[in-house]
């Protein structure tokens, strides 16, 4: 079981930071929309470094916790619209 966990949480890791890589911001620059999407990559971001974090700890469950939470934001914000995203393995586009 412990296996099983460590493989999803790597999966997951690597599936954010691919995510992270690929989320370009869609708004204007000096628009109230892209402080909101640079809000969302930040939320993400900050997600991703608490995951490996918690990787150090070894404490599996919060890393895989962090790294599900932290897509969620990057996915939410590309239904939204905030990201220019092309990815449909990565993205619900």
């Amino acid at each position: 079981m412990v296996a099983e966990l460590s493989e999803k949480v790597y999966r997951y890791e690597n599936m954010l930071k691919k995510a992270l890589e690929k989320a370009d911001y869609a708004p204007i620059e000096q628009s109230h929309m892209y402080k909101i999407a640079e809000d969302f990559y930040n939320m993400a971001l900050s997600y991703y470094e608490d995951g490996k974090h918690f990787i150090e700890l070894k404490d599996l469950v919060n890393a895989l916790g962090c790294f599900s939470y932290g897509h969620a934001w990057l996915d939410a914000g590309a239904r939204l619209g905030l990201f220019n995203v092309d990815d449909e393995t990565l993205f619900t586009i």
